[in-house]
């Protein structure tokens, strides 16, 4: 039994990033009213939750973006930069917990700014049209065009309201053909356009973590699987930002102590065209595909670092599979290389 992407979600999900995670940098810049609940509580990664309990100064505590009841004309708005610059496959409005306060519709523009945030002379373009929202539930929305380049969102709700969670579902922009056949460009990094597709757990931890920005806040920022009782090991397939091939790996374990993996290991495969969801079948397959990285002892909290002497070149990837044995936890993941 594998841990793929979930299956629950709409198809324009599967194999996408969120851009406007917290985590990864996305960031509230301005909103009409946030009385009851702050705009940036919208981004948080964790799915929301409920205290029927917790109170305020200003209220019941609610776990997303909600602004005061509107007595004058008008609606509220807020604008969101990405994590970073992406194309938009479609939304999740998630007014889970939101039942009598939640807004009736929302409709949200997206903005295009190379330098800095938005401002009045900034032009924005509809890209969802006024769509009905219902009580705490996940409303998802396609969007129609999925080749734009954005950085910025102004997300409004009717009247008013809260929204408990707001995810942007897409691909990260990375302009590689700024970027020379000989210079060194790390071929994993969400930021680049990579994702993880498959997985065998992520219990306490997404793949997705290790090919983040930094070395990593504190344990929870990390790809980390549950202990194991049984036979095996746990893998991630990871598709790379473009193919390329790859002359350098850091495998950092960086807060792991008692819980790093005791080896690890790196395949690859060059499989051009191929879709962001893998079966049971393709993901069998991936464990002959050819070894990059031989089987390597850990440390814990330490960064490892494998060069020409260690790996083997095989040419141009498309596609990688890190496996750890027989569990643990990796921070982040670095996989330095050419594009091919």
């Amino acid at each position: 039994m594998t841990d793929t992407a979930d299956t629950s979600l709409p198809s324009f999900a599967l194999g996408a990033i969120n851009l406007a995670s917290a985590r990864l940098g996305a960031k509230g810049l301005y909103a009409t009213d946030e009385f009851f609940a702050p705009l940036d509580r919208m981004l948080q990664d964790v799915p929301a939750s409920f205290d029927p309990d917790l109170y305020d100064d200003n209220g019941k505590y609610m776990d997303g973006w909600e602004s005061r009841r509107k007595r004058v004309p008008g609606h509220d708005w807020s604008d969101i930069r990405l994590a970073m610059p992406g194309r938009i496959f479609g939304f999740d409005v998630d007014t889970s917990y939101f039942t009598g306060n939640y807004p009736p519709h929302c409709s949200i523009e997206a903005a295009f700014v190379e330098n800095g945030d938005p401002t009045d002379a900034t032009a924005w373009t509809e890209i969802l049209v006024k769509s009905p929202l219902g009580s705490s539930a996940h409303h998802f929305f396609e969007v129609a065009d999925k080749e734009k380049v954005w950085t910025h969102l102004r997300m409004h709700i009717y009247p008013d309201g809260g929204v408990a969670r707001l995810r942007v579902y897409g691909a990260a922009y990375f302009d590689w053909s700024k970027v020379g056949g000989t210079e060194e460009v790390d071929l994993g990094y969400i930021f680049n356009g990579a994702k993880a597709l498959a997985w065998s757990d992520a219990h306490y931890g997404h793949p997705d973590k290790m090919l983040g920005p930094g070395r990593g806040l504190n344990m929870g920022d990390g790809w980390e699987t549950k202990r194991r009782r049984g036979p095996g090991h746990d893998w991630t397939i990871i598709r790379l930002g473009h193919p390329g091939t790859i002359n350098r790996v850091i495998v950092d374990t960086a807060f792991f102590k008692g819980n790093f993996p005791d080896t690890c290991e790196l395949l690859g495969a060059y499989l051009p065209g191929h879709g962001d969801t893998f079966t049971d079948a393709e993901i069998a397959a991936s464990e002959n595909w050819k070894p990059i990285l031989p089987r390597q002892k850990l440390q814990m909290d330490h960064i490892h670092e494998y060069g020409a002497d260690v790996l083997a070149s095989i040419g141009p990837v498309t596609h990688v599979r890190f496996a750890m044995h027989p569990d643990g936890g990796v921070m982040r993941l670095r996989l330095f290389g050419n594009k091919a």
